[in-house]
């Protein structure tokens, strides 16, 4: 079977092989192996760069947790998102997010948006990478079907008002007052952020790095709670410390 693919990570197999992690188009996330990889002579050449795109033959077979993969034709290799690290980091969360969480079947949407956004970040001036990553990251949860609930009370279904509200990571969305109780609130300013990041159609929130820092550590909790189940994403990690601002 040919279809469209993105390698997400790739893991070397025994002497000369390697395992390959694919985000497709007609399969969603597969594994499988590349025989030969490694070997001086291999027929893959050095096609499999993580981030790089192309065109993949695999021999599939339903049920099957590794499939052969016969060849990789790359069309696209993303150099540009080695040469800004942000990109790059916030790149491999998306990489990340989609081999755990996206289903091993035909799942479009996914793939189309984490294609996009690889080229979006690959484009962005260094100064738009933030929030241009935060609105890919909250619309590939939202794809997956993890959206946040911005408008209804979480807990009784009541109607949240526009302005101050309590958004709670690990309930999923917002609280209504008689709900919330002493929670921590979410500013009016930062809950219109939020919406904006959510909606595609909308223009970009302007953030500092303050309010940004914060979006990203509400993300995070997010995914951890409803997409996670509580495990370590070690790039997630990595996003969040940020150690290249600190170089």
């Amino acid at each position: 079977m040919s279809t469209p693919a993105i390698v997400l990570a790739t893991l070397r197999y025994r002497e000369s092989s390697k395992i390959v992690r694919l985000a497709t188009l007609e399969l969603g996330v597969q594994s499988v192996i590349a025989k030969g990889a490694l070997r001086p002579k291999s027929r893959f050449g050095a096609a499999l760069q993580v981030l790089s795109e192309g065109s993949a033959i695999l021999h599939y077979r339903d049920r099957r947790e590794l499939q052969t993969l016969a060849s990789f034709d790359p069309a696209t290799v993303r150099v540009e998102l080695a040469e800004n690290l942000a990109a790059f980091a916030t790149a491999s969360v998306l990489a990340e997010m989609m081999l755990r969480f996206s289903p091993s079947e035909r799942h479009p949407e996914s793939y189309h948006l984490i294609r996009q956004g690889l080229d979006l970040l690959g484009a962005s001036p260094p100064e738009a990478v933030d929030v241009v990553g935060l609105r890919l990251l909250w619309r590939l949860v939202s794809v997956l079907g993890f959206a946040p609930e911005m408008t209804s009370c979480v807990r009784d279904g009541a109607d949240v008002p526009t302005g101050a509200v309590v958004f709670s990571p690990e309930e999923g969305g917002v609280l209504c007052r008689s709900c919330a109780g002493s929670a921590r609130q979410l500013p009016d300013e930062a809950r219109a952020d939020l919406l904006a990041l959510l909606d595609a159609s909308a223009s970009l929130p302007l953030l500092d790095e303050r309010h940004a820092t914060a979006h990203r550590r509400l993300l995070a909790r997010y995914v951890e709670h409803h997409l996670a189940e509580g495990a370590q994403l070690p790039a997630m990690a990595f996003w969040l410390g940020r150690v290249w601002e600190a170089a």
